[in-house]
């Protein structure tokens, strides 16, 4: 009977693909889950000690709306100096409750009734109902594995019409593992700024890269900071997901009005979660990023040795380049998805995330995370070759 009260946009969107299997391997004995997407790093002491003392001085107190100022100031040296990208702190820079909250931010300051936005599919499973919720209508566009799921200027092409007003541009990719090269991003520039698009720039994953080319970020090619709201955070470079802080940067004239929405619906970012993340931009640059350099080479071993894994039980994977996920195909077992996953988890006892959770174009895939310890991922992988020759 109270569903009546529940608004129909609301009500139309699907729950997290994700969730759903968490859900039930929390039921569950002897589970070795592949799937979840955060660093099984602990936050570096001295982060974590940074917040602990602002407590501990009585430092409880609400933070300006756009966020402690030094820490925006910490972001724009960040930004310059690994990004090669420009932003003024006291304007042009929000911190945000994890870089979620830019998602949604962007897309309201942005989105029109019925606008479209283009996402590259697969895609974050949070992208298409951030759009919904705006008024907007997402708009898939499919890549492929035989071009490693890289998006391409034609891609885009096609899917722009007349209403189109936005691309989400996600990378390194979450769940395809896909960068994205400066060669590549000089190749749909032209097309992004023929059609007058906004892109909003998901580079949570930027520091994770692994083939000797550092992440390029598309604010920083000629022409695009003006029309780019750039996305990033702390919870996957630095192992600080629970802290929940991200920041988003814009030109002025938009990021007043990212801050407007975000006076009247956040206020603030934690203050402990700020000093925190002050205190590892700072320790960051004075140890030229050890702390990220060390995950990162742990992911990358990590990496290489899933994809052998994969491949040699006879699940075609394409050697990701960024973020910690590896995206097999599953189609020659002749299972969905989605039965793949439940099969696992329900005889195997481990945990994959169905590509369809990030779209359509997921079909015939899974995701699976390897920032996940190396002896539990060699019984997962043991498990999943049993699985494999059982059906």
């Amino acid at each position: 009977m109270s569903e009546r009260f529940v608004s129909p946009r609301v009500k139309d969107i699907p729950p997290s693909g994700i969730r759903r299997f968490f859900d039930i391997a929390g039921t569950m004995r002897d589970v070795i889950s592949l799937g979840v997407g955060e660093p099984d790093f602990v936050t570096p002491y001295h982060i974590r000690n940074a917040a602990i003392e602002s407590l501990l001085a009585g430092e409880t107190q609400y933070t300006a709306n756009r966020g402690l100022l030094p820490l925006r100031k910490e972001i724009a040296a960040y930004l310059s100096d690994r990004m090669q990208v420009s932003y003024r702190p006291e304007t042009e820079i929000l911190v945000t409750v994890g870089a979620s909250e830019g998602i949604d931010l962007s897309l309201r300051m942005c989105v029109r009734p019925g606008d479209e936005v283009l996402i590259p599919d697969p895609g974050y499973v949070s992208y298409a109902p951030c759009v919904t919720l705006a008024g907007g209508v997402p708009v898939p566009v499919k890549t492929e594995m035989s071009n490693a799921f890289r998006l391409t200027a034609g891609m885009l092409e096609a899917a722009i019409t007349p209403r189109t007003r936005a691309l989400i541009f996600p990378y390194p990719n979450n769940p395809t593992g896909v960068v994205m090269r400066k060669s590549d991003l000089e190749s749909i520039v032209p097309v992004i700024v023929r059609h007058d698009l906004l892109v909003i720039a998901d580079e949570i994953y930027g520091e994770l890269t692994y083939e000797g080319e550092r992440h390029v970020s598309i604010a920083s090619l000629p022409g695009m900071k003006e029309r780019t709201v750039l996305l990033n955070g702390f919870s996957k470079a630095f192992a600080m997901t629970g802290w929940r802080l991200g920041f988003a940067c814009a030109p002025e004239a938009m990021m007043e009005q990212m801050n407007k929405i975000h006076q009247y619906t956040i206020m603030c970012a934690p203050r402990q979660s700020q000093v925190a993340a002050m205190q590892a931009l700072r320790k960051g640059r004075e140890n030229n990023y050890q702390d990220i350099e060390t995950m990162r080479r742990s992911y990358d071993r990590r990496r290489r040795l899933m994809v052998d894994a994969l491949n040699g039980m006879g699940l075609d994977c394409v050697m990701p380049e960024g973020a910690f996920y590896c995206f097999p195909s599953i189609r020659r077992t002749g299972l969905s998805s989605d039965e793949f996953c439940t099969r696992l988890l329900n005889e195997k006892r481990v945990v994959c995330v169905p590509g369809t959770a990030f779209g359509a174009g997921g079909e015939g895939f899974v995701r699976c995370c390897y920032a996940t310890d190396i002896d539990h991922m060699t019984v997962a992988f043991q498990r999943m070759k049993e699985f494999l020759e059982s059906i």
